[in-house]
């Protein structure tokens, strides 16, 4: 093998399938490896162009005449949270996040299967073992981290640890944000819209670290599923031209982002 072929990523195309997200259509991905001493660099260059990472893969769609699938950041120190997101952040202020390393245990699989079984038992996660959620976590070649969320105790402010696992996000560290990867909570805690206090508790953290954004994935209009993300503005969404600023109104800017 070549020093070129090493270090120059090789991209695949899939074949079509049915689209999760819109009914009636169908996707198609590209994807490449994340290997080797480079792969962190290779990461960040990708997400900035619209990828996102499972495992070692980096992928982004690349579906025939459709782009409903738009990359969305949002520009953590610009956030303010709205009346809605207030009252989120008060419904949990039991709730403390402990940042670890990325090593897999069974009580997060155990909150995991739970969610799936529950909010995506038809899904393409739904027949997930121990050991396929142990590679979810462990197969990564970049900085990445696990969030637990869990209730707070009369010794948490001193300790920074609390107790019932609620939550959980698996989280990338990028050279400018953080990339949230997955996340999921227990399913009977709906009222707490703990997806939605992640997310709020990313930006958060992407503030104190003095990362400009938090990547949350495809934003698609229209969809129940993704359509949640457009809610968290100012953003950025990616269109042909680059990152395009939406500010509060829900309108985007014409000019750029860098």
């Amino acid at each position: 093998m070549t020093q070129h072929s090493r270090d120059t990523p090789q991209f695949y195309l899939t074949a079509p399938s049915p689209c999760p997200y819109l009914p009636g259509r169908h996707e198609r991905k590209v994807f490449t490896h994340l290997v080797g001493d480079k792969a962190g660099d290779l990461n960040d260059l990708l997400t900035h162009g619209g990828f996102r990472r499972s495992q070692s893969i980096a992928y982004r769609p690349a579906c025939d005449a459709c782009r409903a699938c738009v990359s969305v950041r949002v520009v953590a120190n610009e956030f303010r949270p709205s009346r809605n997101f207030r009252k989120v952040l008060a419904r949990n202020a039991d709730i403390i996040g402990e940042q670890r390393t990325a090593v897999p245990t069974s009580e997060q699989y155990s909150v995991f299967r739970a969610y799936l079984d529950r909010r995506h038992r038809n899904g393409g996660m739904a027949d997930m073992t121990v050991l396929d959620y142990a590679m979810m976590v462990e197969d990564s070649h970049v900085e990445t981290r696990i969030i637990e969320y869990r209730k707070r105790n009369a010794d948490s402010g001193i300790t920074g640890r609390g107790d019932e696992l609620m939550a959980v996000a698996l989280t990338d560290v990028l050279s400018d944000g953080l990339s949230m990867v997955y996340s999921f909570f227990e399913p009977g805690l709906e009222s707490r819209s703990l997806g939605t206090f992640m997310i709020l508790d990313h930006i958060a953290r992407a503030r104190r670290q003095g990362l400009p954004y938090v990547y949350l994935g495809y934003w698609i209009e229209g969809s129940k599923k993704m359509d949640y993300k457009g809610r968290f503005l100012p953003q950025q969404r990616l269109a042909p031209s680059g990152w395009l600023r939406v500010d509060a109104t829900g309108e985007a800017l014409a000019e750029p982002q860098d």
